[in-house]
Formats: structure tokens, sequence, C-alpha cells
């Protein structure tokens, strides 16, 4: 989901499974998650997908800090996607993305890694920046 990527239906096998957890005041919350590392993966990222397990995500890792734009073209599924800087801390989050908008997301300063899961995930849990995600990109 990429800015500017257009792909067809058919690109969208699942990547391998891992686990992430973040770190909130209200205690810990594990993901099972897809990491895309590669720029077809994050290219591909979650389009076309219609559903995700409440716990799950998918990871972009970008391996530098830097500026990034997701839009939400060919994504039918309303997303929560915080924005995490190198050392695996949250330093905002575009929660309720709006399906198959083609509106730029960017990023308000460089980062990382960005994780995209359900929709009212960051509410439900409560998830904010200043979180602190726990996966190995980040060290851990």
């Amino acid at each position: 989901m990429l800015l500017g990527v257009l792909l067809t239906p058919f690109a969208v096998a699942a990547l391998d499974p891992g686990e992430l957890v973040i770190e909130t005041p209200a205690g810990s919350h594990r993901f099972t998650i897809e990491l895309a590392a590669t720029p077809s993966e994050r290219a591909r990222g979650l389009m076309f997908r219609r559903s995700m397990r409440p716990d799950h995500g998918m990871l972009f890792d970008f391996q530098t800090e830097q500026p990034v734009a997701f839009w939400m073209k060919n994504t039918p599924l309303p997303l929560d996607m915080l924005f995490i800087d190198a050392s695996g801390r949250v330093v905002e989050i575009a929660a309720d993305t709006v399906p198959f908008s083609e509106t730029s997301i960017p990023s308000r300063q460089p980062v990382r890694a960005v994780l995209e899961v359900n929709a009212g995930t960051a509410e439900r849990l409560g998830i904010a920046p200043g979180a602190k995600v726990r996966h190995p990109i980040f060290g851990g």
C-alpha cells in the first residue's frame, strides 16, 4: 500500500508469520505479524485482503529511519497505522484509515517501521504514541 504502486489481485500471498509485542500502561499486547521487508512486499502490503484476525498485523520494515507515505488503494480492510521510530517507540497513529482511499497518509517524522492492524485496535487496546514495540528489528 505504498503510494504510487499498482498491483493485481493475484499478488496476495501471505508472508511468513512472526510475533510482535506492544507494551502500554495497560499491559502487553501480542500480535502475529507478517514482516514486509523488501520493496515488493512493502508495495503489496495488505492490498486485496478482506479480513484479518484481531491479533494479527503487518509490519513494514524500511531498515532505516525515513519519511514514508501510505495509501489505501486496493485495500478494502480499514486499518490503524502505527508509525514506529528506530528505538521501537510508536510516534504517531493514523487511526481508522478509509478503505480504497488514494489520499496520502504520510509520517510526520522519519520512522523505521509501520505496523498495520485492524481499525479500532489502537483505541481498543490503549495503544498511543509512546507505546513500546518489541520486535527483533528494533534490537529485541
